[in-house]
């Protein structure tokens, strides 16, 4: 049983995938100084969480463990917007690319808590 609302379920995978790969190709292009070592990082570990977490969550096997799987991914999207913003406040990357990933993230975000709310009133 899928408890994800407003989205065929292959197109929310691809969406996350496809956010973790830009967001790999956004790190590696980040400068080599310690800011963007770091900040960048952190952007990694959450953009790559956004994918693997969601498609655990379609392993759920109770709502309950569906919710608490999404709710991972709504913090690693809210977080990744916070590291995206760190970015572009340090000017360390070019301001339309990271708008377009943000935008994304903010998409993905919107979805899991439709995700969240429709899985919550099917208990």
């Amino acid at each position: 049983m899928s408890y994800v609302a407003s989205m065929d379920a292959d197109e929310f995978k691809n969406r996350t995938r496809t956010f973790a790969i830009r967001v790999i190709r956004l790190v590696e292009a980040l400068p080599k100084n310690q800011t963007a070592k770091v900040i960048g990082n952190q952007l990694l570990r959450c953009g790559t969480s956004v994918g693997a977490n969601y498609r655990a969550s379609c392993r759920a096997k109770s709502p309950a463990d569906f919710i608490a799987k999404m709710a991972i991914v709504e913090e690693e999207c809210d977080e990744s917007i916070y590291w995206m913003e760190l970015i572009a406040e340090a000017g360390l990357m070019n301001e339309k690319r990271l708008t377009d990933l943000k935008n994304e993230a903010n998409e993905i975000l919107s979805m899991v808590v439709a995700s969240i709310k429709t899985a919550r009133s099917r208990k």
